[in-house]
């Protein structure tokens, strides 16, 4: 799932390729891929598209006062063209949800793989319309978050601390991946409740948060769209390693999963040499 770096980085992506330019077309190729029908995506034809923004995980591009939100989800991609086919896409077993044509020429396609189709786009007035917008907690990179704001937020969380810093609505843009690649670079584990973190604990992982989200970002920084996967993986020190030697002591990278996820982790850096029982609710082994 594309999370805060991938989506800052096609954030600035975007906004060069789009700023300025007007939208030709605007066609859905799933149904299923939109969530609001008033005003239609139609209603974004022959409006000038403005800088992008990005709130979490969502990205929103202004258009003659409406905005084109979408969130990728866990299998969407944003593909850019610079020549895009004339004729409308049809409807079928295709990866592609959603295309938008620019006035001139190019464009990008929306797209997602699988079955589980969860990518959504929404055409509104204003980007806080959109449901999972307006539960947002604080972005990481925003001015007014601080170690301070973020050792309150922990405060009254009795949950494990991994699924804390997943929680959109506690802090937004972090997920699976860089949840465990900020657990790791602070050397903390992840079952570890947040609400019991001590003060030098919870500033450790804040730092941890700033930089490793920071550093990713200037990975991705500048990179077109269809090179940040491999960006993003490249850049992984524990996250889907399973099985291989951690980077920074040599111990082997072990694998809690669950249902639909897995968290990957070091024991030597962040449970004290013991591993994690590898169940749903399972504690740390004593």
């Amino acid at each position: 799932m594309p999370e805060l770096p991938e989506v800052e980085a096609l954030k600035g992506f975007l906004t060069e390729q789009v700023t300025g330019r007007t939208v030709e077309h605007v066609w859905p190729a799933a149904i299923s891929v939109l969530k609001t029908y008033d005003p239609p995506p139609a209603a974004l034809e022959g409006q000038v598209a403005g800088p992008v923004a990005r709130y979490g995980k969502f990205l929103a591009i202004p258009a003659g006062g409406l905005y084109l939100v979408t969130h990728l989800a866990r299998a969407g991609w944003l593909r850019w063209q610079d020549t895009l086919p004339a004729a409308p896409p049809r409807p079928g077993k295709s990866p592609l949800a959603l295309r938008v044509a620019l006035v001139g020429g190019g464009g990008f396609d929306l797209t997602e793989a699988g079955t589980q189709k969860r990518l959504a786009v929404y055409v509104v007035h204003d980007p806080a319309e959109v449901p999972g917008i307006a539960r947002l907690g604080p972005d990481p990179f925003a001015e007014d978050f601080g170690e301070a704001e973020f050792t309150a937020l922990l405060a009254g969380e009795r949950r494990q601390i991994k699924g804390v810093l997943r929680d959109q609505s506690v802090i937004a843009g972090i997920g699976n991946a860089y949840s465990d690649e900020v657990l790791w670079a602070a050397k903390m584990s992840p079952f570890k409740i947040a609400s019991r973190l001590e003060a030098d604990e919870a500033a450790r992982l804040y730092q941890a948060m700033e930089s490793t989200l920071t550093e990713a970002v200037e990975r991705s920084r500048g990179l077109a769209a269809g090179r940040l996967k491999a960006e993003k993986k490249s850049g992984l020190h524990v996250h889907g390693r399973a099985g291989e030697p951690c980077p920074a002591c040599g111990d082997t990278i072990r694998e809690v999963s669950f249902a639909d996820s897995a968290l990957q982790y070091c024991p030597t850096c962040q449970t004290g040499g013991k591993p994690l029982a590898d169940r749903r609710l399972s504690r740390l082994l004593k």
